[in-house]
């Protein structure tokens, strides 16, 4: 663990959120990166949607968001976990279970008993208490797998 790790709800307008685009305009993350920084340049957060910062002295080393639509083609389904990211030097040092654990308080703060993870990795998030629902098709036709929580 690291001691000096914070985690945070990232408000619009604040140097957090500035400090937040920045770290997205450099992570390696090339997929989601320019949908991510859109999301955020316009502040495409509505209702309870936010998101997350895991912080190390001030520095953004991780990020998370909890969105009501992701990139499925399935409007029932929410609310998503999505753009999990943590830098590479500080990969192992389960900040992505802090920022979702955290991120599945906000949920449950907000009202909802579940919260949903796609992605193409198997074998992680099952890890954190999700279990595999579903394959799904994104829209641009690939194949990921959707997983659920539920909050307690």
């Amino acid at each position: 663990m690291i001691e000096l790790l914070e985690i945070q709800k990232v408000r619009k307008g604040t140097e957090t959120a500035d400090k937040l685009l920045n770290f997205v305009e450099n992570f390696s993350w090339a997929e989601v990166k320019d949908h991510t920084l859109k999301i955020i340049k316009n502040w495409e957060f509505k209702e309870w949607e936010t998101p997350f910062a895991a912080t190390v002295d001030g520095q953004i080393v991780g990020m998370a968001t909890i969105m009501k639509s992701d990139y499925y083609p399935l409007p029932e389904v929410y609310p998503w976990i999505s753009t999990v990211f943590v830098t590479e030097e500080y990969r192992g040092k389960r900040i992505s279970e802090q920022l979702i654990d955290f991120a599945n308080k906000y949920a449950k703060e907000n009202g909802f008993d579940r919260t949903y993870i796609p992605t193409e990795i198997v074998g992680l998030y099952e890890k954190y208490g999700y279990r595999y629902i579903k394959d799904i098709v994104n829209y641009v036709g690939g194949i990921d797998c959707l997983y659920a929580k539920e909050l307690k």
